[in-house]
């Protein structure tokens, strides 16, 4: 079952709300978020990015800046740029995309539910982002970025949140990118009580984006319960900020892949041997597949379609016949010796969001030899290889609309 728990979220007033909203902090490098930040000293990026108010040359796991998060966080507080709940509650947050719209369930989910497997990981983590997490959270005393979660669609808990989500909204704007985003607070106690009801019926939660997040709420779990000789289990560190939507309104776009180099080999080379896995078609644009296990490939300034030959896929097996995994298997190790794809400097990956404009900037400019494009991971597969208890490769998914961060803070004192 399911635990969830309502919390005294650390949060903006209304008029502030659209000011401080950030983008989680991973989706960008140190410069993007000094640009987004620039000319706010509002925005949350100086919490969850504090090394943006640091010289250039301060390395960003330097102990200056988790102690600079710190300070911000506590300068916020202060000012009234967040302002604490004065009671438990949960939140309902809804985001509209275009055309897509996501509605979740703002929550506290267990540490341990997360590491007796109530909640499904479909990937590893990177000791480095781990550890980062970890030092992140524990200085700021604090989860200040929600994970992203999802469940089985169950029709009485999407009817509660459908009927708050009814009623006039806490926040309401639209951020720069064109997303809009919503807010309401749950504070009826009676409905709150009904929601933990029904999700400890739920005997599963999956992770859809926030692996290294949920590992470090563990591991700062694991480092409070040591210095706690009074330890009940019922303290907020053993809890985590999450946001949680139906797995019928969620979104998957590709997570693509730029390589340094070709492993030593010319063009020529490199393309004879990869029609021995691939038919290779010639494409007068940019390719974003329409289909399973098709690819696109951008090289020396030409678009090519790669087909995978129906020899190398094994669809009776669940992880390897994902196509980040033919991709992987059948062209990233073999041929261009990316046999570690979690820890190998030669590979960079891109969200979708960023397009296929985005491949085309990174290998024209030279800094990357080649680009492939893949057709993204659906929901369906995430949740069947989850409850294997099997694990995808790294950048297997990429979720959009990204949550906002800053909206809702949990304080683990």
């Amino acid at each position: 079952m399911a635990i969830i728990k309502p919390f005294r979220a650390l949060r903006p007033p209304r008029e502030l709300a659209e000011h401080v909203a950030a983008l989680p902090y991973d989706v960008m490098d140190v410069e993007e978020a000094r640009t987004m930040a620039s000319g706010n000293p509002n925005s949350f990026l100086h919490i969850s990015r504090p090394e943006i108010d640091l010289p250039p040359e301060v390395d960003p796991h330097d102990d200056r800046v988790y102690s600079l998060g710190r300070t911000n966080l506590s300068e916020f507080i202060r000012r009234g740029i967040l302002v604490q709940e004065s009671q438990d509650c949960f939140y309902v947050y809804r985001q509209k995309m275009g055309a897509l719209t996501q509605t979740g369930l703002v929550v506290c989910a267990g540490v341990d539910d997360y590491q007796s497997g109530v909640i499904k990981k479909h990937e590893h983590t990177r000791a480095d982002k781990e550890e980062d997490r970890v030092r992140h959270i524990d200085e700021l005393d604090a989860n200040d970025e929600p994970v992203f979660y999802l469940f089985r669609s169950c029709r009485e808990i999407e009817g509660i949140i459908e009927g708050v989500a009814a009623g006039k909204a806490e926040y309401d704007f639209t951020s720069d990118d064109g997303v809009s985003h919503a807010l309401w607070v749950i504070d009826d106690s009676r409905q709150v009580q009904r929601l933990v009801t029904l999700f400890a019926s739920i005997p599963r939660l999956y992770v859809a984006d926030g692996h290294h997040r949920s590992a470090a709420a563990g591991r700062v779990r694991e480092l409070r319960r040591t210095g706690n000789p009074s330890h009940t289990g019922l303290e907020e560190y053993n809890f985590f900020l999450t946001v949680i939507f139906p797995e019928n309104q969620l979104h998957i776009m590709p997570y693509n892949r730029v390589v340094k180099d070709l492993h030593g080999r010319n063009i020529a080379e490199f393309i004879a041997q990869l029609g021995n896995t691939f038919e290779i078609l010639p494409s007068p644009g940019p390719v974003a597949p329409a289909e399973r296990h098709h690819f696109g490939m951008y090289l020396d300034g030409k678009w090519y379609r790669l087909h995978t030959r129906p020899a190398c896929v094994n669809e009776s097996d669940t992880v390897n016949r994902l196509d980040v995994s033919i991709l992987q298997n059948n062209l990233l190790s073999p041929l261009l010796g990316i046999h570690n794809p979690r820890t190998d400097k030669r590979i960079h990956f891109v969200g979708g969001i960023r397009g296929t404009d985005e491949l085309v900037r990174l290998v024209d400019s030279g800094e990357y030899a080649v680009a492939f494009s893949l057709y993204p991971t659906s929901i369906g597969e995430l949740i069947e290889l989850a409850d294997q208890d099997q694990i995808m490769p790294p950048k297997s998914t990429w979720f959009e609309p990204k949550l906002r961060s800053g909206l809702f803070v949990h304080l683990l004192s």
